[in-house]
């Protein structure tokens, strides 16, 4: 059976910031919003479709030592819009893992940005090519493990 990736759920703690934070670095739209009462949640996606759910029903951060998510990899078309991007999360004072767009690893062309959302939920912005101008921030490990 041939599957893809559908939409991606994340838990959030207050979902106006993740609405704004998400709909500003990537650029989705609101497709539709539950923010009263006790179940609250957002859709969020691109030209119509649905690319990403929050949900309001946690509370605290991001915890990297517990089982689960690692990170979440979004695929930009090219390098320049991976700088691009790295503007917009400047602005929106994300926390960048590295200085600025470096490579999956040494020697590798790919790569892109590394930062938090406003949880501390890890995630990346890359392009399959061009990210070799910078050194690898991490010798010998790959630069998405979020050494």
């Amino acid at each position: 059976m041939p599957l893809k990736t559908g939409h991606i759920g994340l838990n959030v703690t207050e979902l106006g910031r993740s609405i704004a934070f998400y709909s500003k670095v990537f650029e989705l739209e609101l497709l539709g919003r539950q923010a009263e009462g006790e179940h609250r949640y957002a859709f969020l996606g691109q030209d119509g479709d649905l690319v990403l759910t929050l949900w309001q029903q946690s509370e605290g951060g991001f915890d990297a030592s517990r089982p689960g998510l690692h990170h979440l990899s979004f695929e930009a078309p090219d390098i320049d819009a991976v700088r691009r991007a790295e503007a917009v999360l400047k602005e929106a004072g994300a926390e960048l893992v590295y200085d600025g767009v470096v490579p999956h690893g040494e020697g590798a062309s790919s790569g892109g940005l590394f930062f938090t959302d406003p949880d501390g939920t890890r995630l990346e912005i890359y392009a399959p090519s061009g990210a070799d101008t910078a050194p690898a921030p991490t010798a010998g490990k790959p630069t998405c493990g979020f050494f």
